[in-house]
């Protein structure tokens, strides 16, 4: 038994990792005035490291905030009762990369693509930024502000050096976009196709590689298919017909040979599609719609200000279990990685975790976890992997060697709040937040700061709201 101290009270502790940094198999007589620092600079004074490395400490589930006296005392162990502590590499500080300039509000980011990201402004446009910070495209894909956007999955069918968007708007419409990338030309875009099912705004859209699923205030989730028709699945009204999709008066072009071609160009309309299914439940707005974990894209998740989250079985259309809370209205979904938990932001200043395997129709469900926020949170993201892509990576995109941290990313979250605040969580120890930063710190006193919007990939977190985008890099703790 190694002691690493006589002259004060020890509690025997004994040591595990997952981490490449194992340490010899052996009890430690640990000082019970020890924090997280302490232990760090064991084990590493142990394990003889070149350079130091911070960790963290997990005993039984829960992350040591305090000393161990402190932990033991909460928890009613004794001092002659032997700890199992697992450690793994602490969270690095985050760190402001870049920001992104924007006219508008910003509602929505995407950080899933490799070397790029992608906006949704209330100027109804979509834009296309890369890592060196150039706007590579803007697309004006709405006449209205545009809430939300996303990258379908690439299929093996896909065009070289291009991918499809979808996006959705406050016009009533979402709409699949087309943009196609080269290093010999400038990129181009093109929308394909817009769908047609909602009478009030849509707050989001998702994607698999063969549907998109959009949420509205109606209270409705439409099921669209990718594939882009030969023909309109929906008529034009009257309006539309006289004023085109976007309100824009339609003008006569003339063409080379003299022949007027009806339309705002004489390249191809989009198509308009009408939905493969409506999903139908939720009884007030439907604020956040997810595919599910599993392959194939066979279910789905929602949350909506009628304070629920439902699960949904799209092959047959039907909601197949609901997670009633009280008094949430629910303002953002994501799932933790496994796909077994649903992360729910509330307009209670809360972001619960819910088991979904435990979902059921009694009165209300009981949360797994509550992490309490100063002010409303109304965006979260998990870390996640990058898509794939059919061309090859921007020259300042890092490799995915580059992104930090290691496997422990399943316990971990970020959220954004209107405090202008956004905090990265632990779900092993929920009683605070591990790390936490201010976006646009130099904006001058009121002027908003809402945030709006946040994504999380390859350990690069952006940040969407009142103030633009700013771009962190925001390590994963490795486990």
């Amino acid at each position: 038994m190694a002691s690493t101290s006589n002259s004060e009270p020890a509690h025997p502790v004994v040591f595990t990792t997952q981490t490449r940094y194992p340490l010899p198999s052996q009890k430690f007589m640990i000082p019970a005035s020890w924090k997280r620092y302490q232990l760090s600079q064991l084990v590493n004074k142990a394990l003889d490291l070149p350079k130091p490395v911070p960790f963290e400490f997990l005993v039984r589930g829960e992350i040591l905030r305090g000393t161990l006296s402190e932990w033991c005392a909460e928890h009613g162990v004794g001092e002659e009762e032997t700890l199992e502590i697992e450690y793994f590499e602490s969270v690095m500080p985050p760190e402001r990369m870049s920001t992104l300039p924007h006219e508008d509000w910003v509602s929505s980011i995407s950080c899933q693509l490799p070397g790029y990201f992608l906006t949704a402004s209330y100027d109804g446009a979509l834009r296309l930024f890369d890592y060196s910070q150039n706007l590579v495209q803007t697309v004006p894909a709405h006449s209205a502000p545009a809430t939300s956007v996303c990258v379908v999955p690439s299929s093996p069918s896909e065009p070289e050096n291009s991918f499809l968007l979808a996006s959705a708007s406050h016009d009533l419409t979402a709409r699949l976009t087309r943009v196609s990338l080269s290093s010999q030309q400038q990129a181009k875009a093109e929308t394909l196709a817009s769908l047609h099912l909602h009478t009030a705004p849509l707050s989001s859209v998702a994607a698999s590689r063969t549907h998109v699923l959009t949420s509205s205030w109606d209270g409705l989730i439409g099921l669209f298919s990718t594939a882009i028709p030969d023909a309109d699945e929906v008529p034009l009204s009257l309006d539309e017909a006289a004023h085109g999709e976007n309100g824009r008066k339609k003008r006569r072009k003339i063409t080379a040979d003299g022949e007027g071609a009806e339309g705002e160009g004489a390249e191809r309309r989009a198509r308009r599609k009408a939905p493969a299914a409506v999903l139908k439940s939720h009884t007030a707005r439907v604020s956040r719609v997810v595919f599910g974990r599993e392959p194939g894209g066979n279910s789905a998740f929602s949350c909506g200000t009628d304070s629920t989250v439902r699960t949904w079985d799209l092959e047959n259309g039907v909601c197949i279990s609901t997670i009633t809370a009280a008094n949430k209205p629910f303002l953002d979904l994501a799932l933790t990685p496994t796909g077994t938990s649903a992360l729910a932001a509330s307009t209670d200043r809360t972001v619960c975790q819910y088991d979904l395997r435990a979902a059921s129709t009694s009165a209300t469900t009981p949360s797994v976890a509550a992490l309490a926020h100063p002010a409303t949170p109304s965006c979260v993201a998990v870390p996640s992997p990058a898509l794939s892509l059919p061309f090859s990576l921007s020259p300042s995109a890092p490799s995915s060697s580059d992104a930090a941290g290691g496997t422990g990313t399943e316990h971990q979250l970020v959220t954004g709040a209107y405090d202008g605040v956004v905090r990265l969580w632990d779900l092993r120890s929920t009683k605070g937040a591990v790390a936490s930063f201010k976006a646009w710190a130099g904006r001058p006193a009121g002027e908003g700061r809402k945030i709006l919007s946040v994504d999380w990939a390859r350990g690069v977190v952006g940040v969407a709201g009142e103030g633009g985008v700013e771009v962190w890099k925001v390590g994963e703790g490795g486990r």
